[in-house]
């Protein structure tokens, strides 16, 4: 937990009300998402026990299991969620638009829109990711066999919860996640787990919170008390009213859900949140492309190569995310500057016409001073980026001590176009306020892994022979 947000948890508790920690919006919110309350029955590994699901809140649709442990039951209850969410998932593979690739030499499609998926909370994302990885390998033919939309919806769950955990993507987002990275409550991060909870505190406060402890759970599992006294006598007794009692259990979640979505379309999108869908619905262009073509399932586990390169991507997509959000978000950046791995001044002198030529050939190097009374703890040969120029680097070249904090004196390359003359508005004036940071949203190459043939026997090479 950082420091602001610690801050912002003791205002919360003080005040009874969850407290703002964002600006700005940090996911996509789609117009026309899916919501879906998975329930599993407890004690018994990832048995569906109903779920609630659709497209607008005055027409969800009900799923119950009325025997968790009839193998069965469970597959019809699992063909009938695919009737629901396969239509759905499938919807956006329509209208295409070109991409330019390769500096604009040639060009790629992708769809124009993509599914997105909410659930109460990462369990029920994680429900997801059980519920596909026992579903796509099941056979439609032979003994024991499933509707052929049973391991199609294994596909599709296993790729959105893949997809879940990569850092900034919104096809598949839980609202329990949502909601705590934009208000902070004055309870604990476990106890922000319970849906209903975070949601009382950002809408009415810490009483209603306090009530909504003892409400109804948003799944997927259930809660003990109602398992034993309520559920269990109801599966036991093949009782027709097992449906309404699910209903009544699982409306309020419904509600609430709807309503978590119109709080977070409140708040203004923040500027890379449109780039970060943009490549959710390459992610996605990309699944639908591979079922067209092969429509093989994903692998049990990835082998040790493809597991090292997916750790890699999921590490700088974190990286990158964190730096997104600090440059869309004055609060997010405030902790950066409070570290002082950020800090903002006043440009005080300004030679935008600096030509270096003490190379082979002569560059712009414009140079700026900047007058701050923030902490700075960068050293000389630092690289620096400003949100307002992510394409300039300001290379630090001193930093001198004032009597209110100190003048920073930076050299500024990249982002001032090709000739000798920086174009107008690239290089700061003087009088103007700028952030600088060492943070950075530039590229960040991959490692180069070895072919998966070419590892030893102990990560899937080949078997080491005697000679």
């Amino acid at each position: 937990m950082s420091t602001l947000v610690a801050l912002a948890r003791a205002q919360a508790f003080a005040a009874g009300r969850a407290q703002p920690i964002a600006t700005v919006r940090h996911l996509h919110v789609h117009d026309e998402p899916m919501v879906l309350i998975p329930l599993a029955m407890a004690g018994e590994a990832n048995a569906p026990l109903a779920a609630m699901i659709g497209t607008s809140v005055s027409a969800p649709r009900l799923l119950v299991v009325s025997q968790p442990r009839n193998r069965d039951e469970r597959f019809a209850f699992t063909a009938a969620l695919a009737e629901e969410l396969l239509p759905y998932l499938e919807s956006f593979a329509t209208e295409t638009e070109a991409v330019p690739v390769d500096r604009g030499r040639d060009v790629r499609h992708r769809y124009v829109d993509a599914p997105q998926v909410w659930v109460p909370n990462p369990g029920g994302a994680d429900f997801l990711r059980l519920l596909g990885r026992s579903t796509r390998f099941r056979r439609t033919d032979g003994d024991h066999p499933v509707p052929p939309v049973v391991p199609l919806l294994g596909q599709w769950l296993t790729f959105l919860a893949s997809a879940a955990e990569m850092p900034g993507s919104a096809l598949l987002a839980n609202a329990v996640q949502a909601l705590g990275m934009h208000w902070a409550t004055g309870q604990s991060a476990a106890e922000d787990a319970q849906f209903g909870s975070l949601y009382a505190w950002i809408t009415a406060g810490a009483a209603a919170a306090r009530e909504a402890e003892r409400g109804p759970v948003a799944g997927p599992a259930t809660d003990p008390e109602f398992d034993n006294k309520v559920l269990a006598p109801l599966i036991t007794a093949s009782s027709p009213d097992l449906p309404e009692v699910i209903r009544d259990l699982l409306t309020p979640t419904w509600e609430r859900m709807w309503h978590s979505l119109d709080l977070l379309r409140s708040l203004p999108a923040g500027a890379r949140v449109a780039t970060r869908w943009d490549s959710d619905r390459d992610t996605y262009s990309a699944f639908v492309e591979h079922l067209a073509e092969d429509g093989a399932p994903q692998p049990r586990r990835d082998g040790a190569v493809a597991a090292a390169s997916r750790l890699q991507r999921l590490e700088n997509a974190a990286a990158r995310y964190a730096v997104q959000r600090a440059f869309d978000d004055p609060l997010v950046m405030a902790e950066y500057r409070l570290t002082g791995a950020a800090f903002g001044g006043v440009v005080t002198l300004a030679n935008p016409d600096r030509v270096d030529d003490s190379g082979k050939r002569p560059v712009l190097r414009p140079r700026i001073m900047v007058a701050t009374t923030e902490p700075v703890r960068v050293e000389a040969g630092a690289s620096l980026t400003s949100p307002a120029r992510p394409s300039q680097k300001a290379k630090v070249i001193s930093v001198t001590p004032t009597a209110d904090g100190c003048d920073v004196l930076l050299e500024l390359s990249g982002g001032m176009g090709r000739k000798l003359v920086a174009e107008p508005g690239s290089v700061p004036a003087v009088g103007e306020r700028i952030l600088l940071t060492t943070l950075s949203e530039a590229y960040r190459p991959g490692a180069a892994f070895p072919d998966p043939a070419e590892t030893p026997w102990t990560h899937g090479g080949p078997p080491v022979t005697s000679a």
